[in-house]
């Protein structure tokens, strides 16, 4: 065979030499994010695997000064970023990365970045159960910071909707997914806190991966939660999903609906509650009637057994000190109705509630003029018995026989003399007429 002088013939060591110098110096650092496979490590410490993706792999090799300081273990299946240069081994003509640096990529690495921050802020005591407030026990006014479109707000209107109505809620507008999400997210948490308006805070969104939930998970946000003077409460994604947010805020619901239901009670509820404690009210109303009735029917009893003057006038007196009394509390009653009232009125102004205002103000009437009703046949029926009562002392009292003409006669003694036979000559004698007293002289007595 006869060799043509001007070919070049390489030797396979050759040819293996200038393609890696060509690799190398076409190649001399690049970054690749692919899936482990073959991960192997010999005795000697280095680590061999290979990078791969649906359509294609590479083979690495990541030597041990490198390799020892991983902060994570590799393993088959793990997705992985890592940086190295482009070279081929000479020795069997292998195309290989040579790595020098290799993390987690995607969530793998927002995961240990997480437990990281998180390690962080527990030790500084950010999370602590004993700082944090307990809620309001009657929420007026709700500020819901997520994002207008999503799923969470509209689970969250339709709960509060559905169980107290009468609730004040206002949704602020922000970014929940992105770079600039979270500090959306504290800026406005902190404008609503500055506002003096609200009683409660609630931040929530929908469920999502680790890497959608994110903007939970920054520290100013949870510093800035930590610091709200007024109560948080977070509702971030799903019941297994949890945010530093979570941790940071005073109550922690595991989905937008169920923090709407812990925010606000059951109208339902309420109902029945306001029904029980009417009829309770009625009870105690009705029993104290009652009582009042059996002290007044002891009192007559013990006035009946009084001389029949003094008994008129304590009839009077009580008559007087019943009448005060019964006018004294309706006052009272009246007063508190009127203060309810200007309450209820105060609280259905701000919530525009027409026919409900236009339904208390009739029962109010109605109530007024029952009580009206009732103190004028109360008084009108104490009146008529006292002037009853003032009859029957006029028909048995002694003064009005006196007024006819007659005179009741007393000796020294104060005795009611009854008969002649009582005295004797020289007795001195008082006369009582109905408009004063005579002393009378017995001269002669004719038995």
């Amino acid at each position: 065979m006869i060799q043509d002088p001007a070919r070049d013939i390489l030797t396979p060591t050759q040819l293996n030499t200038l393609a890696r110098d060509l690799l190398e110096s076409a190649f001399p650092l690049v970054w690749v994010e692919a899936e482990l496979g073959n991960v192997t490590r010999p005795a000697s410490g280095h680590l061999y695997f290979t990078l791969k993706d649906a359509r294609a792999q590479v083979k690495c090799a990541m030597f041990k000064p490198k390799s020892q300081w991983l902060k994570f273990v590799p393993r088959e299946g793990l997705r992985v970023l890592g940086r190295g240069r482009l070279t081929l081994y000479e020795a069997r003509g292998d195309y290989q990365l040579v790595m020098d640096h290799l993390e987690e990529a995607g969530e793998g690495a927002l995961r240990r970045a997480f437990d990281e921050l998180k390690a962080k802020l527990t030790a500084e005591g950010l999370f602590d159960e004993d700082r944090k407030r307990p809620l309001p026990a009657h929420v007026r006014r709700l500020a819901v910071i997520t994002s207008p479109s999503g799923a969470a707000v509209r689970d969250v209107l339709s709960v509060l909707g559905r169980r107290f109505p009468l609730l004040e809620v206002d949704v602020l507008p922000v970014q929940v997914q992105g770079e600039t999400a979270a500090a959306q997210i504290a800026a406005m948490l902190k404008r609503a806190a500055a506002s003096g308006r609200y009683d409660v805070v609630l931040l929530t969104r929908g469920g999502g991966s680790l890497e959608d939930l994110w903007a939970f998970n920054d520290e100013q946000l949870a510093r800035a939660i930590a610091a709200s003077p007024v109560p948080v409460v977070s509702a971030v994604g799903h019941e297994t999903d949890f945010s530093l947010a979570d941790f940071a805020a005073d109550l922690r619901a595991p989905t937008p609906s169920v923090a709407a239901e812990l925010l606000v009670p059951n109208r339902s509820d309420l109902l029945t509650r306001l029904q029980g404690l009417q009829r309770r009210m009625s009870a105690l109303q009705l029993q104290s009637l009652r009582q009042s009735m059996q002290r007044a029917d002891r009192a007559v009893l013990r006035l009946q057994a009084m001389r029949p003057q003094a008994r008129l006038q304590l009839l009077q007196r009580r008559r007087l000190e019943a009448h005060r009394r019964l006018e004294s509390a309706w006052r009272e009653q009246l007063e508190r109705r009127h203060a309810s009232l200007r309450h209820a009125a105060a609280v259905l102004r701000s919530n525009q509630p027409q026919r409900r205002v236009a339904s208390l103000r009739e029962n109010l009437l109605s109530l007024a003029q029952r009580a009206q009703a009732a103190t004028a046949r109360t008084l009108q029926r104490d009146a008529l018995e006292l002037r009853g009562l003032a009859r029957s002392l006029e028909a048995v009292s002694p003064l009005a026989t006196i007024a006819r003409g007659y005179s009741i006669l007393q000796d020294d003694a104060g005795r009611i003399v009854r008969s002649v036979r009582e005295t004797t000559t020289g007795d001195r004698l008082t006369a009582r007429l109905h408009d004063g007293t005579l002393k009378v002289h017995v001269e002669e007595s004719d038995a």
